[in-house]
């Protein structure tokens, strides 16, 4: 794909960032690396936008369009969810790595990330330096309601 128009459209305003697929097409699509890949190729490589702007682009202004409260800010009495990263390493790649390890050695297509370092959801370590925890904190948000 053509990605000179790119940097256009990510700092528009009027352009909300972020993706999202109900997990319907996991053997042709996967959007789960578009953070690592914007922090890694549009803000690192390109320096298209600093990363404080990019990380507002993607917590703070989804958060705010979809009514979800007490969300996408690290500030007193909201809740948070908080990814520590390695501003150097951070990123994935432009295409997804097919693997065959669904029921039935179905195919799905995965985006690894890099320079991830930590991960807590609602107060619990979900990952922690290449190892899942398996803790399952997690809770589907509703607009307003949270």
């Amino acid at each position: 794909a053509d990605e000179e128009r790119i940097p256009e459209l990510i700092t528009d305003p009027r352009v909300l960032v972020g993706l999202s697929d109900g997990g319907a097409h996991v053997d042709i699509l996967c959007d789960a690396g578009y953070c690592t890949y914007l922090l890694g190729r549009w803000v690192r490589e390109k320096q298209v936008m600093t990363l404080e702007h990019a990380i507002k682009r993607i917590t703070a202004e989804p958060a705010d369009f979809f009514g979800i409260k007490h969300r996408g800010r690290l500030l007193p009495g909201m809740a948070a969810d908080v990814t520590v990263f390695d501003y150097n390493t951070v990123g994935s790649n432009k295409r997804g790595e097919m693997r065959n390890d669904l029921p039935g050695s179905g195919r799905r297509l995965v985006m690894p990330a890099r320079g991830i370092e930590h991960v807590v959801v609602n107060g619990q370590q979900l990952y922690n330096e290449g190892r899942l925890s398996g803790a399952m904190p997690g809770q589907v948000l509703r607009s307003g309601a949270c």
